[in-house]
C-alpha cells in the first residue's frame, strides 16, 4: 500500500537514555490527563516474567541500565510486581522508582507489610502521584497513608507533585473531588494552568480534556507550521516499553516499535507509518489517509499531534487496519 512512497530517512533507535517499564494498562483510575489512556476498562493483563527480562535486556544492550516502573497501576498485582523487581535485579537493571496512585491503600499495617516485602525485592523509591487529576478518583487520605507507610518502612518518597499537596489537602481528604471543584475554588483558569504546572504532555486523554479549553488552529495552519518530519519520534530521553513488547517512540502513544526491532533501522515494509511520519511528517500522513482510507479531517485541531491521533484512530477503529506499529489497539478505544 506504500509502494509509491519515497522515504529518504528511516527511523533508527540505536541507543536509549532514560525510560520506564509499563507493567499493565488496567488501572483503578481513569485520569483525564493520562498519556496512555489507562483505566478499569482495559483487559486485566500484567507483564509476564519472560517479557520483563526481554524488555530489560534489550534496553540494557542499548545503554540504559536503570528504569522506572509504571502503569496503569503496578500495585494492583503486588506478587507480579515483586517478580518484576526480582527479574530487574537478576539482569542487572536497577529500578529508580515505582509509580503508584495509592488506590491500593487500606490500612497502615497492610501497607507497611507490602512495602517491607517489596523493599526486600529491591524497591527503593515510590513515586506517589499527587495531583487534582488523581484526586478525582483517589481520596487524599490514601495518598497520605502510602506516604506515611513509606516513612515507617524506610522506602524513599518521590511525590509528583509536592506543590499540589496544599490544594489537594484543602478538600475533604476522605472523598474524591472533581476538576470542576478545583476550578470553583481556585479559579476558572486552574485546569489550564495545570498544563505547565504538571508538565503535561498534550497527547493521550489530555487531548479530549483540553479540546474545548485551548485555542485551536485550522488544518492549513497546522500543516504549514509542520512541513518537516516528526523528529520527536527519535527522542530517547524518556522512553517506555510495555507488557506487550512495544516500545513507544517519542511518547507518541498508540505508535509502537517491537522491542526486538530496536537497535536496527526500521524497514519500510514493517514500519511504513512511522517512517513516513519521521521523514515527511503530518502532511504526508494526512495526504495518505485521505487518499487511501477516506479520512476526512475536521476544520480545526489543537496540534499536529491531535490530527495524527485522529488519523490513527480512524485507521484502527473505523477501517480496522491491523498493524504492528498501531499498538496496543485498546489504547484507541480507551482514550
Amino acid at each position: 500500500m506504500f509502494s509509491n512512497l519515497k522515504i529518504m530517512k528511516n527511523l533508527h533507535i540505536s541507543k536509549l537514555h532514560s525510560g520506564g517499564l509499563i507493567t499493565n494498562y488496567f488501572c483503578s483510575s481513569k485520569c483525564r490527563h493520562c498519556l496512555y489512556g489507562c483505566g478499569p476498562e482495559w483487559e486485566k493483563r500484567y507483564i509476564e516474567q519472560a517479557q520483563v527480562e526481554k524488555n530489560l535486556l534489550k534496553v540494557k544492550s542499548l545503554g540504559c541500565t536503570s528504569v522506572h516502573i509504571g502503569g496503569g497501576e503496578p500495585f494492583l498485582r503486588p506478587e507480579a510486581l515483586s517478580e518484576v523487581l526480582r527479574v530487574a535485579r537478576k539482569v542487572g537493571v536497577s529500578v529508580e522508582y515505582v509509580e503508584t496512585n495509592s488506590s491500593w491503600y487500606k490500612d497502615e499495617n497492610e501497607a507497611c507489610g507490602l512495602l517491607d516485602k517489596l523493599k526486600s525485592e529491591g524497591l527503593d523509591t515510590i513515586l506517589v502521584s499527587v495531583s487534582p487529576f488523581h484526586n478525582e478518583f483517589i481520596p487524599f487520605k490514601k495518598i497520605k497513608g502510602v506516604i506515611n507507610a513509606c516513612r515507617i518502612t524506610g522506602v524513599n518518597i518521590f511525590p509528583w507533585l509536592k506543590s499540589f499537596v496544599p490544594e489537594t489537602g484543602s478538600f475533604d481528604e476522605n472523598k474524591t473531588h472533581s476538576l470542576d471543584e478545583y476550578e470553583k475554588r481556585f479559579g476558572d483558569k486552574y485546569v489550564i494552568e495545570l498544563i505547565s504546572r504538571y508538565g503535561l504532555t498534550m497527547r493521550g486523554r489530555a487531548l479530549k480534556t483540553y479540546a474545548g479549553k485551548l485555542n485551536r488552529r485550522s488544518v492549513e495552519e497546522i500543516l504549514k507550521a509542520n512541513d518537516s518530519g516528526c523528529y520527536e519520534l527519535a527522542d530517547i530521553s524518556h522512553f517506555h516499553v510495555d507488557l506487550f513488547g512495544n516500545y513507544i517512540p517519542g511518547l507518541c502513544t498508540g505508535l509502537s516499535i517491537a522491542v526486538d526491532d530496536l537497535g536496527s533501522q526500521l524497514e519500510m515494509r514493517e514500519y511504513p507509518i512511522l517512517n513516513m511520519l519521521y521523514d515527511r511528517g503530518i502532511n504526508a500522513f494526512l495526504e495518505f489517509a485521505v487518499s487511501n482510507y477516506g479520512f476526512q479531517p475536521a476544520d480545526e485541531y489543537l496540534s499536529k499531534c491531535e490530527l495524527c491521533f485522529e488519523i490513527r484512530r480512524h485507521l484502527v477503529l473505523k477501517r480496522r487496519i491491523s498493524s504492528k506499529e498501531l499498538q496496543p489497539v485498546e489504547f484507541y478505544s480507551n482514550v
